[in-house]
């Protein structure tokens, strides 16, 4: 299946990142094999709408954003699974937060993770999920370097055999 990266990106996107191909030595597809029966795995959301816990976490770093707009902030946030959603706050430049401050669901679906779970399709929701802000610049060297392998870290210590990436 063929996925078309840039159909709900804005147009003036699409010359930045179009065409420009894979980066060297990601020629191959990223994939792996689900090992586990989803029935009884252990599921974890991940979103890149920049959300954080208003009253506990920093929000991701618009200021250097705005002054280098090539730059996403690369840090990430846990979210736990039971948030009431007048907690959470959105920091991201390129979304309009608006709808996703009156709804997280649409960005981060944990009740619906939770339904899957009751109804017996996925065996468990991670205690926390993951939110990133999904503007990055294009080299991926902080995420390559920091960002994943402590977000893997961090999801292995929750015992998580699967990640649902819903994107903002």
């Amino acid at each position: 299946m063929i996925v078309d990266s840039y159909r709900f990106l804005p147009r003036s996107f699409r010359p930045f990142y179009e065409g420009r191909g894979p980066f060297p030595g990601e020629a191959d597809p990223v994939w792996a094999p689900f090992e586990k029966r989803l029935a009884s795995a252990k599921i974890a959301l991940l979103t890149s709408a920049g959300f954080h816990l208003k009253s506990s976490q920093a929000a991701f770093d618009l200021e250097r954003e705005r002054a280098r707009p090539e730059w996403g902030d690369p840090s990430w946030r846990a979210i736990p699974s039971g948030t009431k959603p007048g907690k959470i706050g959105v920091a991201h430049l390129h979304i309009n937060d608006e709808d996703l401050l009156a709804d997280p669901e649409i960005a981060l679906p944990a009740r619906l993770l939770q339904q899957l779970v009751e109804e017996g399709v996925a065996g468990a929701a991670a205690e926390k999920h993951v939110a990133v802000m999904g503007y990055q610049d294009r080299s991926l060297k902080d995420w390559r370097e920091t960002t994943a392998p402590q977000i893997a870290a961090f999801l292995r210590q929750q015992g998580v055999d699967g990640l649902v990436l819903a994107p903002a």
